[in-house]
């Protein structure tokens, strides 16, 4: 195992691409892409990976929700993934968003999840094999949860609000000029989708690279205790929400506290500021 791994609270979550390298083949495990580009798989990928469409397949965008349970084990049946598959979460942008996806299986129950230190620009970059072949597995079985796990792994806008007033930890993950309320997105992003810049009264702010090296792997626990623990002083057994702007970024941050760190209660309000900044009356900060 990776030396910077076993100091991890939870080291069976994340894997470097050597390891990966060497399980290309290894029929227990199902790799999975997850990225912002959504066309980016089909200009080459890990060989055997599957591409999973964060809107596309874990989106209702009928109800502005998840898929319910019935269409998660849909999902995972087609792609060739049994309950016990371990599924490996690799993708670009720093891994925002196979960490999302990573999120969204552990909302269903899936325990079994990894992510790939580096994601998509690390394979990439050390030059490993690619291929633009799509992988086509044996449909599984795979069992319907019995529920969403909304309760341990999610915030909605009104626990969020009882959370902010009760003075409890809540972490803004966005740039420091969403936070200000400057912009409303990132810089080169289109600056539409909501109304009002800010942050949610309370929040403190510490961008999710904050958590990254410049190579898009994880920095080493000492480091991420140095940035949550102690400089953010958030209690590993207390509550701890974390936002962004659609629950991408912030679901990097929560892979960090629960799975790296061993934060034991810590939820993703995934609606976040496209959500809190156009609802009416919702309590908002500027400035920092």
């Amino acid at each position: 195992m990776n030396d910077k791994f076993t100091s991890y609270a939870h080291p069976e979550a994340i894997v470097d691409t050597e390891w990966l390298s060497q399980n290309l083949d290894n029929p227990a495990i199902r790799i999975i892409e997850s990225n912002e580009d959504v066309l980016l798989y089909e200009t080459g990928h890990v060989p055997g990976a599957v591409h999973i469409d964060w809107r596309r397949d874990l989106q209702d965008d009928d109800i502005r929700d998840y898929i319910n349970p019935e269409e998660f084990a849909a999902l995972c049946s087609r792609n060739g993934i049994a309950s016990d598959t371990v599924c490996v979460f690799y993708g670009d942008k720093s891994n925002w968003w196979s960490c999302y996806a990573l999120w969204a299986f552990r909302m269903f129950g899936h325990t079994n999840i990894r992510i790939v230190d580096g994601g998509r620009a690390k394979w990439f970059a050390e030059n490993r094999p690619t291929t633009r072949e799509t992988p086509s597995f044996p449909a599984t079985d795979y069992p319907v949860p019995e529920k969403r796990l909304d309760d341990e792994v999610r915030a909605f806008a009104k626990e969020t609000l009882a959370h902010a007033e009760a003075g409890k930890p809540l972490v803004d993950v966005r740039s420091p000029g969403e936070f200000r309320g400057d912009v409303t997105h990132m810089p080169d992003y289109p600056q539409e989708g909501v109304l009002r810049g800010g942050h949610i009264p309370g929040a403190q702010s510490t961008p999710w690279s904050t958590a990254a090296n410049e190579d898009a792997t994880f920095k080493s626990r000492e480091q991420l205790e140095e940035i949550y623990t102690k400089n953010l002083n958030l209690d590993p057994e207390g509550e701890t929400i974390v936002y962004c702007r659609i629950g991408e970024r912030s679901s990097h941050t929560w892979f960090v506290l629960t799975y790296l760190l061993g934060y034991a209660n810590v939820r993703n309000y995934d609606g976040s500021w496209t959500e809190w900044g156009n609802t009416v009356r919702a309590p908002i900060e500027k400035g920092d």
